[in-house]
């Protein structure tokens, strides 16, 4: 009996030592979340720029930026409030991810390497931003600062787990092509468009090399319907977007979904969150009223057509410029720049939109393990395209 009752008692132990498990492995896709490590241009710049040597145009940290009262002070983001990568971060249970130069940063929940006016191409802005071939370097550099003081095995870990969102590629295009008459001398588009995605696909394959698995993309905007592009738009009647802008966006993005697909084949345990941003944001600006705005092609802060002449702030060659009396209406905050509620919806979106909209996977997915399946939504194509909208 004595013997009898040891066994039930190991048994009973074994048993909620099982649960206990169990319970905990099933809560520990709630509980745990992965670091966010950010590259990329003023999509994603939480203030970099505001320690470098560069020009007025590419720092934002000066009234009115950051006006909605989220931040005591501006900061350097190119918005009203807050940006995509500050919602990722807090739905993913992370607190906001600092920038990278910022003095006393530490990076176990991630770091941000973002640069306004950066570009995939070194050439883009060359000296005046921190380019993607730059932040990929001071990447190295937090790596190893975390490397000592987390140890060889548990930075591993860390890097592996994280998520590497990546928003550039516009400068290269706006700058570094269209506003740069030898650069188009040299290259046609498709063989421009080529060298970017190609360089991209590099930058990619090096932050797996190093141990990255998970990552997230924002793709290219419909660049020529910023406000900035539509004033400048050489139509006589400057109402229309500028076409050669957009089709390099397109391409752009083409091009990024099938290396994406076919890293994601190539690439053991590479996944990736994507989605079709052009469409996304041409949505908003063409049906502003359906998403929650008034205003899908001005600008809440410039001058000129469209308030597309980037005088917001006051701090570049042309000083005068005016602002909207509510900011919550607009699709755009300045000639370049989306305002704090695209960000938040574009950011929900990315976070747990379903396919075909969003994927393969979302970042929730990523984050904490979850996966979404085509089973998991509608079946009709009609009814993924309006949940798509809704996003």
């Amino acid at each position: 009996m004595a013997g009898l009752g040891f066994n039930f008692r190991r048994s009973l132990a074994l048993l909620i030592l099982v649960c206990s498990i169990t319970v905990k492995a099933s809560g520990s896709a709630l509980e745990r979340t992965s670091a966010l490590f950010i590259f990329g241009d003023s999509t994603v710049d939480p203030g970099n720029n505001n320690y470098i040597q560069t020009i007025p145009e590419n720092r934002a940290n000066y009234k009115p930026y950051g006006q909605n009262g989220f931040f005591d002070e501006p900061t350097g983001r190119f918005s009203d409030g807050r940006i995509i990568v500050d919602y990722i971060a807090e739905y993913a249970k992370l607190p906001l991810i600092p920038p990278f130069l910022q003095p006393s940063s530490e990076y176990v929940h991630g770091a941000n390497f973002g640069s306004a006016g950066a570009g995939i191409l070194s050439e883009t802005n060359q000296g005046l931003v921190l380019d993607l071939k730059t932040q990929l370097k001071y990447f190295e550099e937090a790596r190893k600062s975390l490397t000592e003081k987390l140890g060889e095995a548990k930075t591993r870990e860390l890097i592996s787990e994280a998520v590497y969102f990546i928003s550039i590629g516009s400068n290269d295009y706006m700058g570094g092509y269209l506003g740069n008459p030898r650069m188009q001398e040299l290259h046609h588009p498709e063989e421009y468009v080529g060298m970017v995605i190609g360089n991209l696909t590099q930058a990619i394959q090096e932050l797996y090399e190093k141990g990255g698995r998970k990552f997230g993309f924002l793709s290219l905007s419909p660049l020529g319907c910023l406000p900035v592009l539509r004033a400048l738009n050489p139509k006589a009647d400057r109402e229309g977007c500028f076409d050669k802008a957009n089709a390099l966006a397109l391409a752009h993005n083409n091009a990024l979904k099938a290396v994406l697909t076919n890293l994601e084949l190539l690439l053991t345990g590479f996944k990736y969150c994507n989605t079709d941003f052009y469409i996304w944001l041409l949505d908003r600006m063409e049906n502003p009223s359906k998403h929650g705005f008034k205003e899908g092609v001005n600008a809440c802060c410039g001058t000129g057509p469209f308030r597309g002449l980037f005088t917001c702030g006051g701090t570049k060659k042309v000083t005068e410029y005016q602002l909207c009396e509510n900011v919550d209406e607009y699709v755009w905050w300045d000639s370049f720049h989306a305002t704090e509620r695209i960000h938040e919806q574009c950011a929900k979106a990315l976070w747990d939109g379903p396919p075909p909209a969003v994927g393969p996977y979302n970042l929730e997915d990523l984050f904490f393990g979850k996966k979404t399946t085509i089973a998991d939504t509608v079946d009709a194509p009609e009814e993924v395209l309006e949940v798509y909208s809704s996003y």
